[in-house]
């Protein structure tokens, strides 16, 4: 009997099934990853990753439309070969099939060696670790399982198990798409934390152009407008949210104080009486120690107190002027 032939319809929509299918495994699993390292940090990282600078938005954004896309498609597919069973022997779905459980058991495989490996080897086996191997594992599983019963026709014969199993896979997903809210926060809370960003970033451009200014003239400037540079193309930022100047205030010779109003508070975080200051914002130096500044800050008004060691810090040498023979 000559197999049925596959249909440009046919292509696409195994294809594009599986494109939403793959893509909504791995989104799904590094997002419970990042849920796993926000409720487990690691002990050797000295800041703990805050989940609005994360990518927790993006792999809830990834699940929310390709999951539904995939259920949408299969059950196309399922109405055609219903309709059709000859549509149930084309090649496409014979690949797809073979494909997804070929990279299913390989991910199996690779998870149980590592488990293995890491107990063989004497290392460390944590929580943490433990947690991201049993993801893994029921998701490679599971995918493993529901189509080895597709190849061998088990949901044709049972369609309403097979409704029931999506009903619940979307009701698993949409808890752990909740669940990322109470991370992460709403959108609008998400918006605040990055202006909140962008202020602390403002800060310590200003904080770094006042050290400057120190060194340059051996004082610190009386007010903000006096590091506007334009030979250097530097202005003093402003709020982005009220457009008006940051507070500052010379407290000494040596001492000064910078000022915003934030919408939230980002705290150091304490977990098993260690604190995990917050993650300050990259590509932007620390000019005052050795060591990068604590910017946490509660909600509302707070003031950042700073002080210039002068030895770390020493003004520059002004150039000896050329004497007129």
């Amino acid at each position: 009997m000559e197999r049925p032939k596959t249909t440009p319809k046919d292509f696409f929509l195994w294809a594009g099934a599986m494109i939403m299918l793959y893509g909504s495994a791995i989104a799904f699993i590094t997002l419970l990853f990042n849920y796993i390292n926000y409720a487990f940090p690691d002990a050797l990282n000295y800041y703990w990753s805050d989940p609005y600078q994360g990518s927790m938005s993006f792999q809830i954004a990834t699940i929310t439309v390709m999951f539904p896309v995939f259920l949408l498609l299969m059950r196309v597919i399922r109405r055609e070969i219903a309709r059709d069973p000859s549509r149930g022997e084309i090649w496409i779905r014979r690949w797809a099939l073979y494909l997804t459980l070929f990279i299913a058991g390989l991910t199996i495989v690779g998870d149980l060696i590592t488990l293995l490996y890491y107990f063989l080897s004497g290392q460390d086996i944590t929580v943490r670790f433990l947690l991201k191997v049993l993801v893994v594992l029921l998701v490679a599983g599971g995918l493993f399982m529901h189509f080895l019963a597709d190849l061998w026709g088990y949901w044709t014969k049972y369609p309403n198990k097979a409704r029931s199993i999506g009903w619940g896979v979307g009701a698993l997903i949409l808890a752990t798409i909740i669940a990322g809210f109470f991370i992460i926060g709403t959108p609008w809370e998400a918006r605040q934390s990055r202006i909140d960003g962008r202020k602390v970033s403002d800060l310590q451009q200003i904080q770094s152009q006042v050290v400057h200014f120190y060194q340059q003239k051996q004082r610190l400037p009386a007010t903000l407008d006096e590091l506007n540079d334009p030979l250097s193309y530097f202005m003093v930022p402003v709020d982005p949210e009220t457009g008006q100047p940051y507070e500052y205030r010379a407290t000494g010779s040596l001492a000064f104080e910078l000022c915003a109003e934030f919408n939230k508070e980002n705290q150091s975080r304490v977990i098993n009486g260690r604190a995990f200051p917050a993650r300050p914002i990259e590509n932007v130096p620390a000019p005052l120690g050795g060591q990068v500044d604590n910017w946490s800050h509660s909600a509302g008004r707070h003031c950042y107190n700073r002080t210039i060691d002068p030895e770390l810090y020493p003004p520059f040498q002004k150039p000896a002027p050329d004497i007129v023979r």
